[in-house]
């Protein structure tokens, strides 16, 4: 009985804890981007996991699409870019830049 009550406790609170929320300057900056243009960001993720397995060249690659967008340089397919828009290069700062692309692989 008492392993039945353990297990059922324990159940509840790993499932109170999987609700991640973004933080504020991803969801400002980038997810609200990713909305309003009907991106699906976890497809565009799950992409990257797919072609380069670890999160530093993830980080890297999505730098370097961010400072120069081209659909060249892109991890979508170019059918993908005669439904959604391609995006203009990234106003910010190389530091901050890098700390958006930071939130955004952790919050994946």
């Amino acid at each position: 009985m008492a392993k039945v009550i353990l297990f059922f406790l324990i159940a509840i609170f790993s499932l109170q804890g999987s609700d991640k929320t973004a933080p504020p300057e991803l969801e400002r900056e980038c997810l609200q981007y990713h909305m309003a243009q009907k991106i699906p960001s976890e497809a565009i993720y799950r992409r990257y996991l797919l072609k380069y397995s670890s999160k530093g060249m993830i980080r890297g690659k999505m730098f370097s699409f961010l400072r120069s967008p081209s659909v060249k340089k892109s991890i979508m397919p170019p059918q993908f870019f005669s439904k959604f828009p391609l995006t203009g290069r990234s106003e910010l700062n190389d530091e901050s830049l890098r700390q958006r692309i930071d939130a955004y692989v952790d919050y994946f």
